[in-house]
């Protein structure tokens, strides 16, 4: 993927945070809680481990690289909902795949 070598872990996180969830664990993967839904956040970079741990997942990456994950997700089609938020280096970020509406 980018340039960028480091998951954009503060950006998720700050994200997750402003749009009011609870967050749990350190690092470049962590759980966002609010109400009833709990997600999976990953801030990654390169390959990604898409293997469930959850029925929600979000994928936190550089803008850059947002299209060509969403693209590899789509074709290893997990069994979970599942999203892409691509950020920019400015903070700014952009969800380049929400799950469906129901």
């Amino acid at each position: 993927m980018g340039t960028v070598s480091t998951p954009p872990d503060e950006q998720a996180r700050s994200i997750f945070t402003d749009l009011g969830y609870s967050l749990a664990g350190d690092g470049a993967e962590f759980s966002a809680t609010r109400d009833w839904k709990e997600i999976r956040v990953s801030a990654v970079t390169d390959d990604v481990e898409t293997t469930g741990g959850s029925d929600y997942r979000c994928f936190v990456t550089w803008a850059t690289d947002a299209d060509e994950l969403e693209a590899r997700l789509r074709r290893r089609d997990p069994t979970y909902e599942w999203a892409v938020i691509g950020v920019r280096e400015d903070g700014d970020y952009e969800v380049a795949r929400a799950p469906p509406v129901a």
